[in-house]
């Protein structure tokens, strides 16, 4: 029966992907404007960049948790790469950009329909008019591509709430509902054109690179998640400490790494512009405001715990740098170098804040998830509003520092809409699987660890591994 499934699919896909690959493909070279080359093969390795955050986020992840469950941890950002890869094609990159409704994309490009090595005028005849590609000087593909990188790291940030205790099958059919029904309308109303919430023909808040869609939506949707699925067994009296630290490191190195793809890459060109009579270069901005806020709330974070605890950490210091990265992607190309600093510095200690009051709560977000992107996230927005200025970015717009106080409510209003899409729609998801496959894993296989449970091997050879004879 299963092998007649597969058969079935198989053929499925290939009548269907002929005649759309034929559409996807239909103009000749010679009829295609010249694409940059600079600028496509920079749009390349930014993608490349954000993918590896992926593997870079497992890693940070997986050192936190305890060896039994590390495979698991590991995996469940991995998997990430194959499905959202796969649906990002088939309908999430339609559902993301393609003209439609002010809160969700049409279905024009399933499946990439239409989608191919075109650079401008594939938005032509929706509003507003003047907007006729998302970049126009790298193929259409590419731009789908490095969007898609976006999509598949989003729900894995999600994953660190709800670590060591929910089904392997449900967390997948999580992934697949959540990056289709949440991902995908947040996105389409803040970076797609005539979306509710972006420059191109909405409200007008500023998110360069992901705070309300990617760190937002994230966060707020695991803390959503660890309340509804539950505590841990051994939550709060007999929690762990990381089971690898050398891991966590690894992690946050690969994410600072790759996170110049997910800031600079967002400036979709390397080219040079004006803003009045200043040289602008977007890219360049955001590269060097990303890594000086990261640097900030690295170096935050450990003075906080030299002072407050006695220690500065290893751990600390991993925590901090994510931070920094979360908090400036809003910003990145909005702000100036030391308004980047203040950034780092302020979302460090808010976010180091954020965790003790969380302990306080005593929610079991694994991980810290909401702590450091929902809250950093939420921060990085309202501080992108305060500190933007065109001096830097002639197509963004001024922040509260320069008279536009107006910035802020609308700043406000973006991260109150992506806290309620998040919040309710991961609810819903959440009962509905619950109801249908069960959330959690059974109690005997959460004491023995998910990896053996779930997957049937193991991280370690268990003369050195933590699971219980």
């Amino acid at each position: 029966m299963f092998k007649k499934v597969v058969m079935i699919g198989a053929m499925t896909l290939v009548f269907l992907g002929v005649p759309l690959m034929g559409n996807a493909f239909a103009q000749t070279p010679a009829a295609l404007p010249a694409a940059d080359p600079g600028d496509t093969a920079f749009m390349l390795i930014s993608a490349a960049l954000v993918l590896l955050m992926t593997p870079g986020l497992a890693f940070f992840y997986g050192g936190f948790v305890r060896s039994r469950n590390v495979l698991n941890t590991l995996l469940m950002s991995f998997v990430l790469m194959a499905i959202v890869g796969v649906t990002w094609i088939l309908w999430g990159y339609s559902l993301s950009f393609a003209p439609g409704l002010p809160f969700i994309g049409g279905l024009q490009w399933l499946g990439l329909n239409g989608v191919g090595l075109e650079i401008t005028d594939y938005l032509k005849g929706s509003n507003p008019p003047e907007v006729v590609s998302y970049a126009g000087t790298i193929p259409h593909q590419a731009f789908m591509i490095y969007q898609a990188m976006f999509a598949i790291i989003t729900p894995a940030l999600i994953s660190g709430a709800i670590a060591e205790r929910m089904s392997f099958r449900a967390y997948c059919l999580f992934v697949l509902l959540w990056s289709t029904f949440i991902y995908a309308p947040l996105a389409h109303m803040v970076w797609a054109k005539g979306g509710f919430l972006g420059l191109y023909g909405g409200l007008g808040a500023l998110d360069f690179a992901g705070g309300t869609v990617v760190h937002i939506s994230s966060g707020v949707s695991a803390l959503v998640a660890a309340i509804v699925l539950g505590p841990r067994k051994t939550h709060p009296h007999r929690l762990s400490p990381p089971h690898n630290v050398p891991f966590i490191l690894l992690g946050a190195g690969l994410l600072w790494f790759g996170w110049f793809g997910f800031n600079a890459g967002s400036a979709l060109s390397v080219a040079s512009g004006t803003s009045g009579n200043l040289v602008t270069n977007v890219a360049t901005t955001a590269f060097v405001a990303t890594n000086t806020s990261a640097a900030a709330a690295a170096l935050m974070w450990l003075i906080l715990e030299g002072v407050l605890r006695g220690k500065p950490t290893a751990v600390g210091a991993a925590t901090g740098a994510v931070a920094g990265l979360v908090g400036i992607t809003p910003a990145a190309g909005f702000v100036t170098p030391l308004s980047a600093i203040l950034i780092g510095f302020i979302t460090a200690v808010v976010c180091f804040y954020a965790i003790s009051f969380k302990h306080k709560l005593e929610i079991d977000d694994a991980l810290d998830t909401y702590p450091v992107h929902g809250v950093g996230g939420t921060v990085g927005a309202i501080l992108t509003a305060i500190f933007a200025t065109t001096q830097v970015n002639g197509a963004g717009k001024e922040g509260v520092l320069r008279g536009n106080f107006g910035e802020l409510g609308v700043e406000l209003v973006a991260i109150a809409i992506a806290y309620a899409i998040a919040g309710v729609g991961t609810w819903i998801i959440l009962k509905v699987i619950d109801a249908t496959v069960g959330l959690r894993v059974k109690e005997e296989a959460e004491f023995q660890g998910l990896d053996i449970n779930e997957h049937g091997e193991e991280g370690y050879n268990s003369e050195f591994g933590d699971r219980p004879t």
